[in-house]
């Protein structure tokens, strides 16, 4: 018997090294070649390890053991040394006979072959190196139509659909989770007549990673998700996929724990995509009172906000000033006519709006406001595109709203709805979240009282809106009781003086408490 190295493979260019997650076989089960026998696990996704020949298998690495690329994993036992003998042996025998049969029907099988057409990652903005599968459309083997949308990919920046290259049956390379560079391969289409025909053969090896089975009924998971559900004793069949043809995606798994730990009944109902977790008792329900613990990854999105926060905190001179606003003056205003303005503009009027037109005149009134630092240049903007903070199941986004200055109130309304709609469907581009020279958020929704919003690079001021609270404030010398709003103007203070940051400030309030100097402009 021949023994074959098998060995940790390069799985990016800035992983050193893998965690295994999960062995799909046992020590000393037989494997075929490509067949998927172990999930591996690096701080960005998880990628599945694939028999490299025909043999049994031998483990030399267990479950949650750390391996660097190129340490030995396992070996394959294979039979190429005494295969080699025996052949010539069989030339005599009467068996022979049956060799020439079979090797024609192979040629023969062999000019009808389906035409393979690999799918990259294609290249979806100038900054993005690489992005995150989000979730399968299609299952591996589906037959798929040109143009027909198979994939959504995340980066750090925004989702993008990868649509088929042509019609054929899909075989899917790269597993939901993972994280690939540009160029990549991501898929392959197989194109012809007898594409569909092949699909049973060479979707073999798919299920062991991308499904599991129970008695005849087929439950389709992504292999992150059945990793987490193996790992909790879930059976699938109890869990609701929320993908795309009712697939189980990671998310699926992640808040299965309470609803579908309860309904499990024995560990022996794991999935059978992880034999080698069947015989360690699954995981107690949660008791109330226990100090449990949970980890996730963080996602391409976090892991992009949580880098570009602590740079600004770093190399930013960041500072925030604070002033209130009496909001009644807006709050009558919108009162007095909400009604017909929708009934005319079919949107309707919320605060964002003044707020958005105060801040324009403004940065018209305090241009270094409205500029950045590039190198040892300030750039100064002639035009006003205002980014607003908008909070998504992914993370919070910026989409920008572009020439603000030019719009109208309900202009501005159906933009933020716009945008507003496509982050929360991960559906913005990016061009829609690039370019902005100053951003607005609104911590007062979520009832924020007061903050100090963090500057959105490269820009040098961002306005921190509140919660409106009624409180006592003195009125030509009357006590009164007021919607007061606090905002907050966090600047840098390398481009932007105390004097500009707060006469900016004060300068909105007071757009804001008189709005119709919005109107005429002064």
């Amino acid at each position: 018997m021949a023994e074959l190295e098998i060995k940790i493979p390069p799985v990016g260019e800035s992983i050193s090294e893998v965690t295994i997650g999960t062995w799909f076989k046992n020590e000393g089960d037989t494997v075929k070649m490509d067949e998927v026998i172990c999930g591996l696990d690096s701080d960005k996704a998880t990628f599945e390890l694939t028999a490299e020949a025909d043999g049994v298998l031998h483990i030399k690495a267990q479950e949650g053991d750390t391996l660097a690329i190129g340490d030995l994993i396992a070996t394959i036992e294979t039979a190429a040394a005494n295969g080699a003998a025996p052949a010539p042996a069989k030339e005599e025998t009467p068996k022979a006979q049956a060799e020439p049969v079979a090797e024609p029907a192979a040629k023969e099988a062999e000019p009808a072959a389906a035409k393979v057409i690999e799918m990259t990652v294609p290249t979806v903005g100038e900054s993005i190196t690489e992005v995150t599968i989000a979730s399968w459309n299609k299952k591996d083997g589906d037959a798929v139509e040109l143009d027909e949308i198979i994939c959504e990919l995340e980066s750090d920046k925004a989702t993008f659909e990868l649509p088929a290259e042509a019609a054929g049956t899909l075989r899917i390379v790269a597993a939901e989770g993972e994280t690939l560079d540009i160029g990549a391969v991501i898929c392959r289409i197989e194109t012809g007549s007898n594409g569909a025909a092949k699909a049973p053969e060479s979707a073999a090896p798919a299920p062991a990673a991308a499904e599991s089975e129970s008695e005849g009924t087929s439950v389709h998971t992504s292999p992150v998700a059945a990793k987490i559900l193996a790992e909790k004793g879930i059976d699938p069949k109890n869990v609701n996929g929320t993908g795309a043809g009712g697939r189980i995606t990671k998310e699926d798994a992640l808040n299965a724990q309470k609803a579908a730990a309860s309904s499990e009944k024995a560990p022996a109902e794991t999935p059978k995509a992880a034999p080698a977790k069947a015989a360690a008792p699954a995981p107690a329900a949660p008791v109330e009172g226990s100090r449990g613990q949970r980890r996730e990854k963080m996602s391409s999105l976090r892991k992009t906000i949580a880098r570009r926060l602590v740079a600004v905190k770093n190399e930013t001179a960041m500072l925030t000033t604070f002033n209130e606003v009496d909001m009644k003056p807006i709050m009558d205003l919108r009162g007095k006519f909400k009604d017909k303005f929708k009934e005319k503009h079919e949107v309707g009027l919320g605060f964002m709006s003044f707020f958005t037109k105060a801040i324009c005149v403004a940065l018209k009134d305090f241009p270094v406001v409205n500029a950045y630092i590039d190198g040892d240049d300030i750039v100064y903007n002639d035009h006003c595109d205002v980014s607003i903070a908008v909070s998504t199941p992914r993370g919070l986004v910026v989409p920008v709203i572009r020439n603000a200055e030019k719009m109208s109130f309900a202009e501005i309304e159906k933009e933020i709805i716009r945008l507003a709609v496509r982050a929360r469907d991960g559906k913005l581009g990016i061009d829609e979240m690039t370019g902005g020279t100053f951003t607005i958020t609104n911590g007062g929704i979520f009832g924020s009282m007061l903050s100090t919003p963090i500057i959105n690079a490269p820009q040098s001021a961002i306005l921190g809106m509140h919660n409106i609270v009624e409180r006592a404030v003195v009125v030509n010398g009357e006590i009164v009781v007021r919607p007061i709003m606090y905002v907050a103007l966090s600047y840098d203070h390398r481009t932007i003086d105390g004097r500009d940051s707060v006469s900016f400030l004060v300068r909105v309030k007071q757009l804001l408490e008189d709005p119709t100097r919005l109107l005429l402009e002064l």
